[in-house]
């Protein structure tokens, strides 16, 4: 099945929780994911390799300095969400794809569709949240 076709169709409670056709389309939105984000990380390397970082005035300097540290922390958080990616691709195979990592639980499908590679339900991932905000203090 197409990628294009499979992400037409939208999957339901109304189905067995993530029968083939589940399974299919989310590969294809993992994998349609997957590819946005590297295609943006191409675009911004090309976009560096323009600049050349040369720049004669000091306030220009501060300023691309201050955009590579960004282009740093975009390419970071990214780097993590392909990571993520990639998991979630192996849990498809490995049929643990849209089960609660922490509970066992299925993830709703509303929360899977909105974040595809999502291994917490929202119950235990705030659960998560709030406990990390507890031990930061």
């Amino acid at each position: 099945m197409s990628v294009i076709k499979e992400l037409s169709y939208i999957p339901s409670d109304d189905e067995e929780f993530m029968n083939d056709r589940q399974k299919e389309y989310f590969r294809a939105k993992l994998l349609s994911l997957k590819a946005e984000i590297l295609e943006g990380a191409r675009k911004r390397l090309q976009d560096l390799a323009k600049d050349g970082g040369r720049c004669a005035d000091a306030a220009d300097r501060a300023a691309l300095e201050t955009n590579n540290t960004a282009e740093c922390r975009t390419h970071y958080h990214q780097s993590l969400l392909l990571n993520s990616i990639d998991n979630a691709l192996d849990r498809l195979v490995n049929d643990t794809y849209g089960y609660c990592e922490e509970t066992g639980e299925q993830i709703p499908l509303q929360r899977l569709q909105a974040r595809p590679a999502a291994t917490l339900s929202l119950e235990a991932q705030q659960r998560r949240e709030f406990l990390n905000k507890l031990h930061r203090f």
